[in-house]
């Protein structure tokens, strides 16, 4: 076990949270994996149905009886739908995103739910923690997905925020692979790190092979951040990110840059393997993943990590 704050909070014995990836982790093998390995697994509800999301809760709810999250983006299409199923199937934790905890917060709370809220700046840090959630997921630049729009790095604005913030537990994410990240994290004020690009190079990912292979052969400068008011999109360099990158050099019209934006999705990667074109969303820390593995391995692996970089800062007998 590694206690802090975050563990102590969510009854979880690690701060290994796997990031809610949509695709990757909107099924129930990936998160149960993580969870029954003493970290915190999350089922991704952005893209799922209703029947879905019920046929995995009601899975996640009979595979383990440790601790687990679910992600909703508030701003998915159906998301009060969304909250009223998990307002009724109760799952421990809620990671929301994308909207304010107002929305949401008296209602799960209600129900014993507890809620950890997405940030991406220390004003959103400091509304939310004032809004009353137990937690912050703070994302930094490094980040696949949507990272910050400002593009401020995961180190600096994790360093902000429980500055800001000294009260409220906080998640960092976003450029962490490793146990050696894990320490630099804790090191820097947060109680726990998000792994994402790590976990999508798992066995239990639920994602295409095409994906995990792209991942595996992406450098540390493989990813690219489009999406210049269309909401910024980091992923791995393929047509798809020249082509934005070469409308937003150009000056293109927004419109012909939505339309190129919106033509390429994460789903045609994720689920067809289109890493050409595809949104192929991962963070910087694939370059520093070389090897796919089942998930309670790499769990062990972050520990093991973890533990070796503290021996490395004792000072010598």
């Amino acid at each position: 076990m590694i206690s802090t704050s975050v563990t102590r909070l969510l009854g979880i014995d690690l701060p290994i949270i796997q990031g809610g990836m949509a695709w990757a982790s909107s099924s129930s093998a990936l998160p149960l994996a993580v969870s029954r390995a003493g970290g915190l697994g999350v089922v991704a509800a952005g893209p799922m149905r209703l029947a879905d999301l019920t046929r995995t809760l009601d899975e996640m709810a009979a595979g383990t009886d440790r601790p687990w999250a679910v992600n909703l983006p508030l701003y998915r299409r159906g998301a009060d739908e969304v909250i009223d199923l998990l307002l009724q199937r109760r799952p421990p934790v809620l990671i929301a995103s994308q909207g304010g905890p107002r929305r949401y917060l008296e209602r799960f709370r209600d129900v014993g739910t507890t809620c950890l809220h997405v940030v991406a700046g220390t004003e959103h840090a400091r509304k939310a923690a004032a809004a009353g959630v137990d937690g912050l997921v703070v994302v930094g630049a490094e980040a696949g997905g949507h990272p910050p729009p400002a593009m401020v790095t995961t180190q600096v604005l994790v360093r902000a925020v429980v500055t800001e913030v000294p009260d409220i537990p906080v998640i960092a994410s976003g450029g962490v692979a490793d146990g050696a990240g894990l320490a630099a994290m804790l090191a820097l004020g947060a109680d726990a790190a998000q792994f994402g690009t790590r976990f999508l190079a798992s066995h239990e990912a639920s994602v295409h092979p095409n994906y995990k292979e792209a991942v595996l052969a992406a450098t540390v400068d493989g990813t690219r951040a489009v999406g210049r008011e269309l909401g910024v999109t980091r992923a791995l360099a393929n047509e798809f990110t020249a082509r934005m990158t070469e409308l937003e050099e150009s000056n293109a019209d927004l419109d012909v840059r939505r339309k190129a934006f919106q033509a390429s999705t994460l789903r045609d990667a994720a689920l067809y393997g289109d890493v050409t074109w595809g949104k192929v969303e991962a963070g910087q820390s694939a370059g520093l993943i070389h090897s796919v593995l089942p998930a309670a391995e790499i769990v062990e692996r972050i520990v093991a990590e973890y533990v070796g970089a503290l021996e490395r800062l004792r000072p010598p007998r």
